[in-house]
């Protein structure tokens, strides 16, 4: 896919009560990010970035942070990529048939569908990724293998793409995987800078001491 500095992107990431924290709050920090690096290169910032939850009202994560949405579901209107995080909320949320049904129908027009973590089990229920290699946080992997929805789920991967579906490993790798997504849409030397401004290079804990 050729990347494009030029067009407009909207993107989505839905979050709900019981999403990780870090899940969306690393890919939003990585594409808001990209768009600080167009705007010192003299460049308008092409990406829009929103937070979007089921009704529009704030929602409480996994560890207790509360997050004000920027639109609900209905609000959010055609979105060039999605990006549905994991936590604890999705086991509630893979019941929620008006949450899949809209992940579905707004997957049906995305450039790319994504996930982080157990976000991947509502891909795979809502149907943009069944039958698709996926990955997950590597705790979760029996779990959604035994549903028996994704084509194959992947160990031992940060990110992984099938066709224009990507999804991450735990946490942390939905990092890696939205600077990816910036590479694609951007340029990988655009990706680069905004991972430098980030100053995300990382080490091991212990390795990183001095």
């Amino acid at each position: 896919m050729t990347a494009s500095s030029e067009k407009t992107r909207n993107i989505g990431i839905l979050i709900f009560d019981g999403v990780e924290e870090l899940d969306f709050v690393g890919p939003y920090e990585v594409f808001t990010m990209s768009n600080e690096m167009h705007g010192r290169e003299g460049r308008e910032r092409p990406d829009r970035v929103t937070l979007i939850t089921e009704t529009g009202k704030p929602v409480t994560g996994a560890k207790g942070m509360t997050v004000e949405a920027h639109a609900s579901i209905a609000e959010a209107g055609p979105l060039d990529i999605i990006l549905v995080p994991g936590g604890i909320g999705t086991r509630r949320e893979v019941e929620n048939a008006a949450l899949l049904s809209w992940i579905a129908k707004t997957a049906e027009t995305c450039e790319w569908v994504t996930s982080v973590c157990t976000g991947a089990m509502l891909l795979t229920a809502a149907g943009p990724a069944k039958g698709k290699r996926v990955t997950t946080h590597w705790g979760f992997i029996p779990a959604l293998r035994e549903r028996g929805e994704a084509g194959t789920v992947l160990e031992n991967i940060r990110y992984v793409r099938d066709g224009n579906i990507v999804t991450a490993a735990g946490v942390s790798a939905g990092i890696d995987m939205a600077l990816w997504l910036v590479g694609q849409m951007h340029g990988e030397d655009h990706a680069r800078l905004t991972q430098l401004a980030m100053q995300y290079d990382p080490a091991p804990p212990y390795a990183a001491a001095v």
